[in-house]
């Protein structure tokens, strides 16, 4: 199979699959992008990206086409499946939208197609469920009448330097020749180079620990502000300090959320629990770093209360409602556990993202936004994600606050010193 004759199809177009289309369009005479959600597709086709990956400009001039019509996958040679693949409400690996992709494909699929897959997974994911499944709806032999590839996804959301060209791609397959059309076409694209796994099963296990390890980094960040807080010590400070050691990591505490570091842990230490190992280390830091909301949650009730403040009185505004700054993205973010948390002290926080729809925070989490002019006379302020245009505020956000008051902020955006003397200031 050469290059032009490749009909190459993306199948799920969200933070991942997007921009891969986009890139492979730049390349390929015959890109197809799929989605299941017509709202999506429609918002595409007029060069709208609600994600803000893909600029309005870039999206209008590529040659990518998209569809809701699944029958407009049988033509195609090559498969790329970026589909979500969560965790269940018990933390344990949620394959629903993998097998429905394979459902979907294996339907359409057709000899000398390879299947290639982006999905964070566990090992043996690929071959050993994607596989039989494509099998049983294709009726085709895997490894004869069809062949599967693995490149995982290294998309970060937001980062306009680190682009799924710029980043190496680590690619497998099953068999040599496979790898080699592998290699063709995410070669013809990908301009930082690639990286040749020696089996799907070792590129799987690559893209699972590559989050568990800044898992593991900010969990120990996290739990160093618990025991430096108990101390009265300011984290940031200790770490300024200590990273002027030259091989000293610059990790920071913080919340974690988000459709890949909260996530992919589980994918390990679920296929780890199965094989008979019960992992302590990974799953002591997804302890950590879920207890974070918690922790935040009590230190303001704590002081709060410390000013005589009656809680169910209590006009608390959060600022960010995101996993991420300036990424308008809501998987697994940790500041509707926060929320949750202040509820149960009887408080009522006013919540204001400029760049989350209205829409989706009640569809998402049942969490009413308020308008940024809501977000005054209060008794305490969380600034919880670091977007610009809160930056852009900066000392004026002491101003949101009557006296005495409490800023938390989570992301140290704002200077300590130009607190007023009756706020009290804190950060993780």
């Amino acid at each position: 199979m050469t290059l032009n004759n490749e009909k190459i199809a993306v199948v799920g177009l969200g933070y991942v699959g997007l921009p891969v289309a986009v890139c492979a369009a730049g390349v390929f005479e015959n890109v197809i992008g799929f989605d299941i959600s017509e709202s999506r597709v429609a918002e595409l086709r007029r060069g709208e990206d609600r994600t803000q990956e893909i600029d309005a400009d870039v999206l209008r001039r590529s040659s990518l086409s998209f569809t809701t019509s699944a029958d407009d996958l049988a033509e195609a040679t090559f498969f790329i499946v970026t589909v979500p693949t969560p965790i269940d409400a018990a933390n344990r690996p949620d394959l629903t939208p993998l097998r429905r992709a394979c459902e979907l494909i294996g339907s359409r699929l057709r000899a000398g197609a390879l299947v290639v897959f982006e999905s964070t997974v566990y090992p043996g994911v690929t071959e050993d469920v994607c596989g039989p499944l494509l099998e049983q709806w294709s009726g085709l032999r895997c490894g004869v009448d069809f062949t599967l590839g693995y490149s995982p996804e290294r998309i970060n959301p937001g980062d306009k330097a680190h682009r799924i060209d710029t980043i190496t791609k680590v690619v497998s397959a099953q068999d040599e020749v496979s790898l080699a059309r592998v290699k063709q076409v995410y070669g013809a694209f990908v301009t930082a180079g690639l990286h040749c796994a020696p089996s799907i099963k070792v590129a799987e296990a690559a893209k699972v620990i590559e989050n568990t390890q800044r898992d593991l980094n900010i969990a120990l960040m996290n739990e160093l502000s618990v025991i430096f807080d108990r101390m009265e010590i300011r984290t940031r400070d200790v770490l300024a300090a200590a990273g002027t050691k030259w091989n000293f990591l610059p990790f920071q505490p913080g919340l974690v959320g988000g459709h890949c570091i909260g996530v992919d842990p589980y994918y390990l230490t679920s296929a780890a629990e199965q094989l008979g190992y019960n992992p302590q280390v990974i799953l002591s830091g997804r302890r950590i770093n879920d207890h974070m909301a918690e922790f935040v949650a009590t230190k303001l009730v704590k002081l709060l209360s410390s000013k005589g403040c009656a809680l169910p009185e209590a006009r608390v505004g959060i600022l960010g409602l995101t996993f991420k700054e300036n990424v308008p993205d809501l998987r697994n973010s940790k500041i509707p556990d926060i929320v949750a948390e202040l509820r149960d002290y009887g408080i009522t926080p006013l919540v204001h993202d400029p760049i989350v729809t209205a829409d989706e925070a009640r569809r998402e989490y049942g969490i009413e936004l308020v308008r940024d002019e809501e977000i005054a006379d209060l008794d305490a302020l969380i600034v919880a994600v670091a977007h610009n245009s809160f930056r852009a505020m900066g000392p004026a956000l002491f101003g949101r606050l009557r006296s005495p008051g409490v800023v938390l902020d989570l992301k140290g955006i704002l200077d300590e010193r130009a607190a007023p003397a009756d706020i009290d200031y804190w950060s993780l």
